[in-house]
């Protein structure tokens, strides 16, 4: 019977916290500025780990900048981590830019900015005087 969390994912969660402090406090690289990390997914035999992360910019090159210099810091910050967890091998870091809480920000923008809309024209339709319906001065 399998187990409801493998050790692979509850390493991947481990991780993602150490990670998320160690580039909160002991990276100091200007470059890399304020990083969420979003997830952590370990491979099985747990020689790598794809980190997943998103910044407060949008601009796409000041990411992918970002971004490189995150993965040019990952041997430093797998250095880091591997002090404060207790493993035999520590998973190599790879950074990989998620999209997915952009995207959403975005759709629900967009579903915010549909609904005002309809009612817009609700209010705007019930304004009109029907057939049978004279205004008043």
């Amino acid at each position: 019977m399998a187990r409801e969390f493998s050790r692979t994912r509850r390493i991947g969660q481990q991780l993602q916290q150490e990670l998320a402090f160690v580039l909160q406090r002991d990276m100091k690289d200007p470059r890399i500025g304020m990083v969420t990390v979003n997830d952590v997914d370990v491979s099985r035999d747990l020689s790598h780990a794809k980190v997943y992360v998103t910044f407060f910019e949008e601009d796409p090159q000041v990411i992918e900048a970002k971004l490189a210099a995150l993965n040019t810091a990952a041997p430093y910050a797998r250095t880091l981590v591997a002090g404060r967890m207790k493993l035999r091998v520590m998973p190599e870091l790879r950074f990989i830019y998620d999209a997915s809480l952009v995207e959403g920000m975005r759709m629900s923008n967009l579903v915010s900015k549909v609904i005002r809309d309809d009612e817009a024209k609700k209010g705007h339709i019930g304004d009109e005087p029907q057939e049978g319906q004279r205004e008043e001065d």
